[in-house]
């Protein structure tokens, strides 16, 4: 339960910050969210 919750939170601030970070076209903001997800990937293994 606390995990989900953590994770919730963690991809909320994710797409708070890759939408404050101004990206300019959907590509881009595709990208960061990968990015951001890769991030996540390696801090499961």
């Amino acid at each position: 339960m606390k995990i989900k919750k953590t994770l919730a939170t963690f991809f909320s601030l994710l797409l708070l910050v890759a939408a404050l970070q101004g990206c300019n076209t959907i590509q881009g903001m595709g990208e960061d969210i990968e990015e951001g997800g890769e991030a996540v990937q390696d801090a499961a293994q």
